[in-house]
């Protein structure tokens, strides 16, 4: 369903643009197994094939299986280095 692979893009978009509204530099998105395997049946669906998404809105894709149905857009380099680097949302009600 187009509308639904619209919905996490937006999502991923709205966070990165959180992020560098916070002066930050996102550059990574981690998905859970079951938001991965969710974002990946959109993308077949929409556009055919079988095959894994290796990246999203320009932002490189890791899969973390203990996000479950969430994803989290990042930045790798500030990641940790204090607060913020990172906005967490939900891809699977």
């Amino acid at each position: 369903m187009r509308g639904e692979l619209i919905r996490v893009l937006s999502a991923v978009e709205e966070k990165a643009n959180e992020l560098k509204m916070d002066g930050f530099e996102p550059d990574v998105v981690l998905f859970g197994k079951e938001a991965y395997e969710f974002l990946k049946a959109q993308v077949n669906e929409e556009f055919g094939g079988d095959e894994g998404v290796t990246e999203v809105s320009g932002f490189r894709i890791s899969v973390v299986e203990e996000l479950g149905k969430e994803a989290v857009v990042i930045d790798s380099k500030s990641l940790g280095l204090g607060m913020g680097g990172a906005k967490r949302f939900r891809v699977v009600d």
